[in-house]
């Protein structure tokens, strides 16, 4: 394959809160052709490809009940399939199993046992199905150890709905839950999020708002509706944000055990591109992880396109060194008469 070329599949909205012109710019500069892949064309007219950053997450869910969108995976799929040297950012694997939050849960679940010693965990959550009754998740919240408040998120963590969530805080509002959806209980953290955005093997920890601390335990509060977005953009200014009392101020967490939290979830993740939300217990200062998300926005990470740029070329990189031991290694079987060599002497 002649030149170093990427493709970039994203949505025209995600295309242009990234500026992928900008970044195209960018790379063009170093060699390297960014290349805008409609998926609606043949990808074989639009390739080659060395790599293909992607984010697939509305095709994926609107694949489930819409006829044209499987079409394009399926399409998208049998290209990658027919073309195995391309390299994926981030296999479609592990990109959709973050886009079920049962599935990401389970695996923030296990961080307390694999990162024990950096007191890492994650809150106790319940997955509620469609059809879980009142009594069911009473009874596993009591087994799981949740505790009110809750924090209520709907399963598919992706799209404008899956920004709705909702606080409850008693038994009695578990009526208010929309299933199917987790249910995690709520940590105190003093109105402060750590969104840690990993671009390769680097990463970077960005202070942003969140919602403000309540009491403990069960109380006949009404259920808090809100969008996560509203709460936790940067220029955000929710009264779900203002502290109600006054408290020091946090330590910031760890470099050493957000290193850690990064290395575990890119092995148990095998993806590059992803974003973790962590945030401080403010009685035990445990660096508590709440959330992973997808190929996020970066923003408030100036150093994105030169960390994405990279690992771009440091995939690129072992992409050619990888077929020149491949050529190399033909060769030598070809000189010492292996199997290539005999095939083309009979």
């Amino acid at each position: 394959m002649s030149g170093r070329r990427v493709g970039f599949c994203l949505s025209d909205k995600k295309r242009r809160r990234m500026n992928l012109g900008a970044f195209a710019e960018l790379c063009a500069g170093h060699g390297v052709e960014v290349v805008e892949i409609d998926l609606s064309q043949p990808l074989v007219s639009q390739g080659p490809f060395n790599v293909i950053v992607h984010k697939l997450s509305d095709v994926i869910v609107e694949a489930e009940h819409n006829s044209q969108s499987q079409q394009l995976l399926a399409n998208f799929q049998s290209y990658v399939s027919a073309h195995p040297s391309t390299v994926l950012l981030d296999p479609l694997p592990a990109m959709t199993q973050l886009l079920d939050r049962f599935t990401s849960y389970r695996i923030m679940s296990k961080l307390h046992n694999s990162l024990r010693d950096w007191r890492i965990c994650s809150p106790p959550y319940l997955e509620i199905h469609s059809a879980s009754d009142m009594l069911s998740i009473q009874q596993a919240m009591v087994t799981q150890g949740l505790s009110f408040p809750l924090i209520c998120k709907t399963r598919v963590a992706h799209g404008s709905l899956s920004h709705e969530m909702s606080l409850i805080f008693s038994a009695g509002s578990l009526a208010d839950v929309r299933r199917p959806c987790v249910l995690q209980s709520f940590v105190n953290h003093g109105a402060v999020l750590h969104k840690v955005f990993v671009v390769g093997d680097r990463h970077f920890c960005v202070e942003r708002p969140s919602l403000k601390n309540f009491p403990s335990g069960p109380c006949d509060r009404k259920t808090i509706f809100f969008n996560s977005h509203e709460v936790s953009k940067p220029e955000s200014n929710s009264h779900l944000t203002a502290l109600d009392e006054q408290m020091p101020c946090l330590p910031p967490p760890s470099s050493e055990a957000v290193a850690a939290l990064v290395r575990e979830l890119r092995v148990q993740l095998s993806m590059a591109l992803f974003g973790v939300d962590v945030i401080i217990n403010i009685h035990t200062h445990t660096l508590t992880v709440i959330d992973i998300n997808i190929f996020p926005g970066y923003e408030g990470v100036p150093q994105f396109f030169s960390s994405l740029l990279s690992h771009i070329e440091s995939v690129l990189d072992r992409q050619t060194a990888a077929g020149s031991q491949a050529a190399g290694s033909s060769e030598a079987t070809q000189a010492t008469g292996g199997p290539s060599a005999r095939t083309a002497s009979l």
